[in-house]
């Protein structure tokens, strides 16, 4: 019965994903936004945890220096991000039916030469990065412009749609580790030269993860990136996307320098480091952070 449950989702997902694929490009950020909305008021309990998460960042974000974003309420900002989480999904049902190339193509990419250089040193590459501006649509067009990519990820529970996704993802040169005991699919691939994304900005446990500082408050964050690439010697890439009007801008920094010191307070600081990309993304575009996880959970009060 499970099974023929999970064909009929399956097939309905597919079905329903053809109506944005089979609409005109200029509609889809009009529809993303209606969408968007519709689904914040569809799970109240979601568009609850995205405001009271801004309700505790706010304060330490308009604090930071490279904050400009025109005071506005919570709710604004509540409704703009679901606005964007509405328009990734229809990118990402274009991305499933094979229209991937037309968003890719209007793409502005900054700091190709950054992933150059660290693929030249034929190490391979951990590409870090967040649940940021549409971080689907990044992880193909990174493969589709530079070759063969990898990425590690969740499995469906679905496994007819689980099997959707991941061609999906094979149509554009990104191949799927996924995350239990992904370590040693991770340290093949970097071996072999390839580039391995990581998403990295979601709540850890104390068993894989370490306290850090995110926005003015303790959270458990993961020491995987930092860890691979003591351990492989593979150059660690933060890299980031976000939308400008109907484009993406998805930016390339240079390498992430990690050091060797392997001590629980080395590694902490390292992973502390790279919550900073994070953090100035979100500084840079509030609404474009997937506000909806609990990424404070099982990590106490703030921190003095």
């Amino acid at each position: 019965m499970k099974r023929i449950f999970w064909m009929v989702q399956a097939a309905g997902f597919y079905c329903l994903t053809l109506v944005p694929a089979l609409m005109p490009a200029a509609t889809i950020n009009r529809l993303g936004s209606i969408l968007g909305i519709l689904i914040s008021r569809i799970l109240p309990k979601r568009r609850a945890i995205v405001m009271e998460n801004m309700d505790h960042a706010l304060p330490y974000l308009k604090g930071h220096a490279l904050w400009t974003t025109p005071d506005r309420d919570v709710r604004l900002l509540a409704e703009e991000t679901f606005q964007n989480l509405g328009r990734n999904l229809v990118e990402i049902c274009r991305l499933y039916h094979g229209q991937g190339d037309r968003l890719i193509d209007r793409i502005d990419l900054r700091g190709r030469e950054h992933f150059e250089a660290a693929r030249s040193k034929g190490k391979g590459m951990i590409v870090f990065s967040g649940h940021c501006g549409n971080w689907e649509l990044m992880a193909l067009s990174l493969s589709r412009i530079f070759g063969d990519g990898v990425v590690v990820v969740k499995p469906q529970k679905n496994p007819y749609f689980n099997r959707m996704v991941e061609r999906m993802r094979m149509s554009y040169n990104s191949r799927v580790i996924y995350k239990k005991g992904a370590l040693r699919g991770i340290l093949g691939a970097l071996k072999k030269g390839d580039s391995v994304g990581i998403l990295a900005d979601q709540a850890a446990t104390s068993e894989d993860g370490v306290l850090i500082d995110v926005m003015g408050r303790k959270a458990w964050a993961s020491t995987g990136p930092v860890l691979i690439a003591q351990r492989s010697g593979a150059a660690l890439v933060p890299v980031f996307i976000h939308r400008e009007g109907d484009r993406h801008v998805l930016t390339i920094y240079p390498e992430h320098p990690v050091s060797g010191d392997m001590s629980e307070e080395g590694i902490r600081k390292e992973t502390q480091a790279l919550s900073r990309y994070v953090e100035d993304f979100v500084v840079a575009h509030p609404t474009q952070w997937y506000w909806v996880h609990r990424r404070w959970k099982r990590a106490g009060e703030a921190i003095a």
